[in-house]
């Protein structure tokens, strides 16, 4: 009997391709495994062609509310931004994929897992350290970094792979973004966006929404409540995370917000161009945010932005199964107690402008802010606070001048 893989499979051509190479280089049966994060009409016809190529069964696993639940809602939670502006869309769906591809393993008996990653990107990397934690005696089959028996170097090959062996796919050699899509964002790379001097043609690539300048012209409020950090309903409506994270990209996508264009570091050290459409996730870790700045007490969220951007760089190096990030988590998870409350914002031509939030949990206190003084505060109380808090400056300062005055 022979040996089964599980090949990560999308329905494209490189992992069309991938069926017959398999069977032909090393005579597995071959279980392609999907892993639905909500790519939408992505899966459309896949049982086909998967038969068709020659794969021994197909499993289509939906895993959006999980991805949803457990994987992006605790990067929202810790503010977890790569770099400043990537919001970490493929990163955050590496491990939940390679987890569902590690459970058909087991469940199937195979010996190794197959994925698509090439030898140049981040995902190769995510997909293959989370194998190793979830399933270290596993073996792993990385076609692109096996030139010598892979032998495929464009698309135009891989079609007369495919021919040759029988498969006729409606696939053409079209010249296309490279594109990862999933219930958060979708990513483009490739064509002008190799060239870091090139505008990015946005009528030609957006897919989730529009650019400001074809925005409506007129603005559009909403409002989302959390409870300890996880939105709950939005415009009123009580809705799971997947169903929220759905609607603010319509709604987000509409009024042109969350297009960003990045020249990020990789993992493996070259620097990569991308655009990146996260509509929703841009609104949601927004109004998060803003609720956050009521709720937080200064250090704790200071603390907070510091492990968010480490949690960031766990979650992009495709550290996911690691107990860093499980400890940071627990970190996260315990500040998110009392942020609960409503945010209002209104999107507008790109922008997202806060309409006003509110929490009963809110540390801002009017009378404490106000310029007038209250029972609580006391002008003349900023003196003495001063003389101790600049303590160190004023006696340094002292020091510094008792030294200038005895080198004259």
């Amino acid at each position: 009997m022979s040996e089964k893989v599980i090949l990560a499979y999308s329905g494209g051509l490189d992992t069309t391709a991938t069926i017959p190479w398999l069977k032909e280089n090393f005579g597995y049966d071959v279980v392609c495994c999907c892993v639905d994060c909500g790519q939408g009409n992505e899966l459309d016809g896949l049982d086909e062609r998967a038969k068709l190529s020659g794969a021994a069964k197909l499993y289509i696993e939906d895993v959006t509310d999980e991805f949803c639940d457990d994987f992006i809602m605790p990067c929202v939670e810790a503010g977890a931004v790569y770099e400043h502006k990537y919001l970490l869309g493929t990163s955050m769906a590496r491990p939940v994929i390679a987890k569902k591809l590690v459970e058909i393993a087991r469940k199937e008996g195979a010996t190794a897992i197959c994925h698509g990653a090439t030898g140049k990107g981040n995902d190769q990397i995510r997909f293959e350290l989370a194998i190793k934690a979830l399933a270290p005696d596993l073996k792993v089959i990385a076609p692109w970094r096996m030139p010598e028996v892979w032998k495929m170097d464009s698309r135009e090959a891989e079609m007369e792979f495919c021919k040759a062996h029988g498969i006729d796919l409606p696939f053409a050699a079209d010249s296309s973004y490279s594109r990862d899509r999933n219930l958060w964002h979708i990513s483009h790379e490739g064509l002008e966006l190799e060239d870091p001097a090139n505008e990015p043609n946005y009528d030609h690539m957006l897919v989730l929404g529009v650019t400001p300048e074809k925005a409506p012209d007129e603005p559009e409020y909403l409002t989302l409540t959390f409870e300890q950090g996880v939105p709950k309903t939005l415009n009123g409506k009580a809705m799971k995370v997947s169903e929220i994270i759905t609607t603010l990209n319509a709604l987000g996508g509409k009024h042109g917000i969350g297009i960003v264009d990045i020249v990020e570091n990789r993992v493996v050290g070259m620097k990569s161009r991308g655009v990146y459409e996260t509509p929703g996730g841009t609104i949601l870790m927004e109004a998060h945010d803003q609720l956050e700045e009521l709720i937080l007490d200064r250090e704790t969220l200071e603390t907070k932005k510091k492990l968010g951007s480490q949690f960031a760089q766990i979650v992009y190096e495709g550290k996911w199964f690691t107990p860093l990030r499980e400890a940071i988590q627990a970190f996260v998870t315990s500040t998110q107690k009392y942020v609960t409350g409503e945010v209002k914002m209104k999107l507008y031509k790109g922008n997202i402008i806060k309409a006003g939030t509110t929490s009963p949990y809110t540390l801002y206190n009017e009378s404490l802010a106000s310029f007038k003084t209250g029972d609580l505060y006391d002008h003349q109380d900023a003196s003495g606070f001063i003389t101790l808090f600049g303590l160190p400056l004023k006696v340094r300062a002292m020091k510094l001048q008792e030294v200038e005055k005895n080198q004259k």
